[in-house]
């Protein structure tokens, strides 16, 4: 009974260590194939990947919010049209349609893909996306560092760089200072609409450059609260709230807070298309920003730079002042290319965006296969400086029609045809095949009937309401949540250059990323946002 017991022991134990070897075997070769590693393997393989890579002692992460692939080449498309000619009359002019690299950030060496769901929709809003890309932690839409219990705070690359490595930290943005996207950097809240809260925790962060647009509701959502300002000063920040005191801003001030307080929309930087000459743009409180934080600085710097009004112009579907705000981030991005001539071998900039907004096209059922950016350009003003300019007046004044479209005609160029005279038969006829829907447009500014009568339904739907009531699904249709009356312009002037909107929200698409400089070959490839602080993180050793 032994003996039998005992041989079918060896057997057994035979038959484990055969299996044991063959398991082993298919588990090690299963393990170089490819898609099977786990994410502690995926995460190694990462830090083995950057291992021999020298940590970049200065790091630049630029954020445009709502800009992906379509309002990027929109914006280079529309460039080229006005630099060479080959958009609006290109057939008449003979023209070959031509493309070049107008956005500098177009020209980096590197460039990928993320995947942009949160944890509650795959159309993320900005501040979940933003909290992947500043903790690699996925969370509900309207969460600011925290899980989607709100109990669980998450720590930034932000908060880590200047703890763990003593790095310095810049926060700029055109939007306001305690808004989603830059919020996501040093705040955690488990609503992002919490904007004195936000405040108080900038303040805390102890960062040592906030530069952009103002705080929003500095004295709180009843305004009786101390001011943020006030309290950033008794934390020993310099508060600077004019462009003089803003150029007089060094390292040597310390920690810096530079806001323009008199833009739109409540503080945050006006649009680049309504940008008075003499006012920063985004660009500059980059560069100043640049200035303070390389100041004395032996150990490094991160800077975040959000180009936070691209989004806005998407949600109101204005192309034109989508583009002209993509091309003034662009702009923001040339300093960090500057500074990363002269320290190549210790500067990382990226670029990306957190989500795209609204779906943005290049190209329109109007147009089929035609496009006419150079129209574009015919728009002197944002949708936003229309409504406060302009239409409020025509809602308090019961302004006439043909008055309104006397401005519509020098602010967006769209005529009729009897005050077009020899411009209506400026418009190009192209020669492109049959596929076109019946009574294309060729280019034309002339509106047509049917665009004169949508132009004043929306005028009478303005100029006959004193707020703005519930609309039915047809009027959420034409105008989302904005003025009806600017909308349908701005609608009629996107389609007339061969541009379309789907939607007044954000969709699911991928965002673009772009990297240069020390570590951007951990960039190329397609991932999820949340890969983006991993890759940082694995860079520069921060736990």
């Amino acid at each position: 009974m032994r003996t039998i017991t005992r041989l079918k022991w060896k057997r057994t134990a035979a038959a484990l260590c055969i299996f044991t070897v063959l398991f082993t075997a298919f588990a090690l070769g299963r393990a170089n194939l490819p898609g099977t590693e786990t994410a502690n393997q995926a995460e190694a393989g990462q830090r083995a990947d950057t291992a021999a890579v020298k940590r970049p002692k200065y790091i630049f992460l630029f954020v445009g919010d709502g800009m992906s692939y379509p309002q990027i080449e929109c914006t280079n498309y529309w460039i080229n049209s006005e630099k060479n000619g080959s958009g609006m009359g290109s057939a008449k002019k003979n023209t070959a349609v031509t493309v070049e690299n107008e956005l500098c950030f177009l020209d980096f060496p590197v460039t990928g893909s993320a995947r942009t769901y949160s944890s509650s929709s795959y159309c993320t809003d900005s501040a979940a996306a933003a909290t992947a890309m500043a903790t690699g932690n996925k969370t509900y839409s309207g969460r600011i560092n925290v899980d989607k219990t709100g109990k669980v705070r998450y720590k930034t690359i932000a908060e880590q760089l200047k703890e763990q490595l003593g790095y310095k930290i810049g926060i700029v943005t055109s939007a306001n200072l305690n808004h989603a996207t830059p919020a996501a950097f040093y705040a955690h809240r488990k609503d992002r609409s919490d904007y004195y809260e936000i405040g108080l925790e900038l303040i805390d962060s102890g960062f040592d450059y906030f530069g952009g647009g103002s705080l929003r509701k500095p004295t709180g959502k009843n305004k009786k609260k101390t001011d943020l300002y006030k309290l950033a000063r008794k934390e020993g920040y310099t508060v600077a709230t004019t462009r003089e005191e803003a150029e007089d801003v060094t390292g040597k001030n310390g920690k810096v807070i530079v806001v323009d307080g008199d833009g739109a929309d409540s503080g945050s930087l006006d649009y680049e298309i309504d940008r008075d000459r003499g006012e920063w743009a985004l660009a500059d409180y980059v560069e100043k920003g640049i200035e303070c934080l390389a100041e004395d600085n032996d150990r490094g710097f991160f800077m975040l730079v959000e180009g936070g009004k691209i989004d806005w112009a998407c949600h109101a579907n204005d192309a034109a002042t989508a583009v002209t705000e993509v091309k003034a981030f662009s702009d923001a991005v040339e300093p960090a290319a500057e500074f990363y001539k002269s320290h190549p071998d210790e500067t990382l900039i990226i670029v990306t965006g957190d989500h795209e907004t609204s779906g943005m096209m290049v190209g329109s059922v109007t147009t089929g296969y035609d496009t006419f950016l150079e129209n574009l350009s015919e728009q002197k003003i944002s949708f936003q400086e229309y409504d406060d300019r302009y239409v409020e007046r025509y809602r308090k004044k019961k302004t006439g029609f043909q008055r309104v479209l006397k401005d519509i005609r020098k602010l967006f160029g769209l005529v009729t045809e009897a005050e077009a005279g020899e411009k209506a038969a400026s418009g190009v006829v192209t020669d492109s095949d049959d596929s076109h829907p019946p009574g294309v447009l060729n280019g034309s500014l002339v509106l047509t009937d049917y665009e004169l009568q949508q132009i004043k339904d929306a005028w009478e739907m303005t100029v006959s309401s004193k707020k703005k009531k519930e609309l039915s699904q047809q009027e959420y249709e034409l105008y989302g949540s904005y003025e009806p009356l600017t909308v349908t312009v701005t609608h009629i002037l996107n389609q007339k250059s061969g541009v379309s909107f789907a939607a007044y929200s954000h969709s699911g698409l991928p965002a673009a990323v772009f990297a240069q400089g020390q570590g951007a070959e951990a960039f190329t490839g397609y991932y999820d946002n949340t890969d983006i602080y991993k890759k940082l993180a694995a860079l520069t050793g921060v736990k």
